[in-house]
């Protein structure tokens, strides 16, 4: 499934809706096909136990496990079969693509830890060899949950950099918690994956990160995320191409599969007395070649970055 945060227009202001993408490319709104579903099956209360296995919001959501992935399949199922334009409680079953605004998937993670896991990219960055703890650990940083960005989103660039990057990755979505994960277990804890750019004011990045410490201001001003959360039987990071795009001119390519770190060895590290939770986001870092800083050259304001990754879309922004 493409799970998405969309947002809708309601008497009370925007509000947000957890929508599953159906083969038609149209939004079904999870919680209400959810409840026109159960109203067909006549099982009690539609609106509340629909709303207790798939709340409209992507954390909550998340946290509710396999209640709330089996509701989104019996969502679309319903949708499928259904004329109806709206469910019990009144709301709109679909919606069309530009009917709606697309944020990230996850609005507001409940974490964002972001890896180093391409070898070619550490070696680019640093200009030699990587560091013995490098193949060690997976080692990250701790970025910023507020400053999320979606699909479209204009990012604003901050006024103490004028050197301006962005970083071709994906991210695994944690979709159970847990503590002390087997990399052999670690699929199990995986909701989903999505688009992430990490944007980076490489100037600032590299003077605090000579004191040791960082990267703070460098990129906690803002991440993108999208365009959908996409579920782990339809997408392969091993095979995945990645392609990022700068004013439609194609600047890095590579492939997720060369991750020297998995998915599961991050998982394994980071949950060592370290419990995870619904709502964490585990970046891959950067594939090789996937920066300006590898490449010699920088954005500029107006630029429009459009990430590709096979089986999980194109998250287009522009920066300003």
């Amino acid at each position: 499934m493409k799970l998405a945060t969309f947002e809708v227009e309601t008497p009370v202001g925007p509000q947000h809706r957890v929508g599953v993408r159906d083969e038609h490319g149209s939004l079904v709104d999870v919680t209400t096909a959810y409840a026109g579903m159960l109203e067909e099956n006549g099982e009690g209360d539609p609106v509340a136990v629909a709303e207790t296995h798939a709340p409209p919001e992507m954390n909550a959501f998340l946290s509710r496990g396999e209640r709330a992935m089996n509701a989104a399949k019996d969502a679309l199922d319903f949708a499928r079969r259904t004329d109806d334009e709206r469910g019990p409680t009144g709301g709109r079953l679909r919606f069309e693509r530009n009917e709606v605004r697309l944020r990230a998937p996850i609005p507001q993670p409940n974490s964002l830890r972001d890896f180093m896991a391409f070898e070619e990219h550490v070696r680019n960055s640093l200009g030699g060899d990587p560091p013995d703890v490098w193949y060690e650990m997976p080692v990250y940083y701790k970025g910023n949950a507020d400053t999320i960005v979606g699909p479209g989103d204009e990012v604003p660039w901050p006024d103490y950099s004028e050197q301006a990057d962005y970083e071709l990755e994906i991210a695994a979505v944690i979709g159970k918690g847990g503590e002390n994960i087997d990399a052999e277990e670690a699929d199990d804890y995986i909701a989903g994956y999505t688009i992430l750019d990490d944007f980076s004011a490489r100037d600032i990045q590299l003077e605090e990160m000579a004191g040791r410490l960082g990267p703070a201001k460098g990129k906690d001003f803002a991440s993108a995320l999208g365009p959908y959360l996409v579920t782990p039987d339809e997408f392969d990071p091993e095979t995945a191409e990645m392609t990022a795009e700068v004013n439609g001119e194609t600047w890095s390519e590579g492939v997720a599969g060369e991750m020297y770190h998995s998915f599961g060895d991050i998982i394994e590290h980071v949950s060592q007395d370290e419990p995870l939770h619904p709502g964490d986001v585990l970046g891959s870092g950067t594939v090789g070649e996937g920066c300006g800083l590898e490449l010699g050259q920088f954005l500029e304001s107006g630029d429009t970055i459009r990430l590709t990754v096979d089986g999980l879309g194109t998250l287009e922004n522009t920066i300003r």
